[in-house]
Formats: structure tokens, sequence, C-alpha cells
């Protein structure tokens, strides 16, 4: 069975960015990501409110990162490591399965910069070496059509199309499943 072990944090350096542990300290950016129309406009979660609720969400990712439950990675840019432009990382982890699902978000001014993908080709690589992963899955709104290429430009494939399969907002959404495989 996969054990995962994230002590000491993995950091991931990249050409344009640093993937670097979550703070308490990015707590204002958080806000913003997890509060802001565009950036939750697919991703259908309750809307963050607060600098608190912020501070407690970070909390939560952190103790879930020390039990190795899961691994979330702030996305920086080289030149402002100390200023949080997204996240990303892996959650429900199957450990019997050597399968774990990721997904992201980025600030809209970082849109279409080609960040997103850096990331993500960064972290799978992760995710197929030191964490030893067989197959990583991520699970999207489908109307989220800029999620769907750029995962497909990563080379995942979609492997399923679900009706109406979750409840959110007060209404049922079909979702798209993509998954790629250790090469």
């Amino acid at each position: 069975m996969l054990e995962i072990n994230n002590s000491p944090f993995p950091e991931i350096k990249t050409e344009k960015l640093i993937l670097r542990n979550l703070e308490l300290s990015d707590a204002p950016e958080m806000l913003f990501l997890r509060s802001d129309e565009s950036v939750m406009k697919y991703i259908d979660r309750e809307r963050t409110r607060s600098l608190e609720e912020a501070g407690s969400f970070i909390q939560k990712m952190k103790d879930s990162v020390d039990k190795n439950e899961n691994i979330m990675w702030v996305i920086s840019l080289k030149e402002k490591p100390d200023v949080m432009i997204g996240y990303i990382g892996y959650w429900r982890i199957k450990l019997q399965h050597y399968r774990a699902e990721v997904g992201y978000a980025l600030h809209p001014a970082y849109w279409n910069k080609g960040i997103m993908k850096e990331a993500l080709l960064a972290v799978t690589q992760y995710g197929f070496g030191p964490m030893k992963l067989h197959s990583i899955e991520a699970q999207i709104n489908s109307e989220n059509i800029a999620s769907g290429k750029l995962l497909e430009k990563t080379g995942f494939i979609k492997e399923g199309y679900f009706k109406e399969d979750y409840f959110a907002n007060g209404r049922f959404i079909d979702s798209v499943v993509y998954s790629l495989l250790e090469k």
C-alpha cells in the first residue's frame, strides 16, 4: 500500500514558480481565491467569507498535510515567493489504489500565462516520482472548459462524464473525470 510522507514539506521549484508550504500569512490571498466569483465559478464549494474563515481553512489544510492525508502547495512566482497567486494539491488520496485527485485555483490576473500548466506538470512529476502514485485524477464541473483544456494539454485523458452527479448551490451539476497514468 502507498505511504505518504510530507515531512519535510516538499517545496518544488520550476522555471518561473515556487510551490511552497501554505502559511497562515497567506490568509488574505486565500480569502480572495476562495471568495472571488470568477475563481470560484466552477469550484462548487461554499465561499469563504472572512479572514478568520480563510485562516481556519489554512490551518485545516496544514493539519491534514502534517497527518499525511493530503498535500497542498501555494503557487508563487520566483521573484515574489511570499505572494500566493494560487494553490494546487492532492486530496482524496486512495492509498490502496496509489491514486490521488488533483485540484487547483489561480488568481485571475495570472490566467492564460502558462502558470497553472507549469504548476500542474511539476505536481504530476512529484506525484509519479517521490509520492509513487500510479494514477492521478481530476474531477471538474462540465462547464469548466478552460480546466478541461488545461488537463488535456498536460496529458490527462477524459475518462467519464457524469450527468447530474453532484449537488451544489441548489442544483445538480454534471461532472467530468480526467485521469493521467504513470508512464
